[in-house]
């Protein structure tokens, strides 16, 4: 599972906009997606994208994609933002 961000590497300014996009290598059958902020259950969003339009101080943290794949579950590298 790759993590790209928008602007690279997460860098983002008070009041910026941050996009992080998921993508899968490889996978078999419907993939679902999850965005997870600092290890909390609770997802930010799904699907392969999350876009935070005014980022806070409150928005920092690690930011991690899960991807399930039927009885399969992929996580990516947390990225800091």
């Amino acid at each position: 599972v790759s993590l790209r961000a928008q602007p690279p590497g997460g860098q983002v300014a008070l009041g910026d906009r941050l996009v992080l996009s998921c993508a899968v290598a490889a996978g078999t059958g419907p993939l679902s997606f999850s965005w997870h902020r600092g290890g909390s259950r609770a997802p930010l969003g799904t699907g392969p994208r999350l876009e935070l339009r005014h980022v806070g101080h409150n928005d920092s943290g690690h930011y991690q994609c899960r991807v399930t794949s039927g009885d399969s579950v992929a996580e990516s590298v947390p990225l800091n933002v």
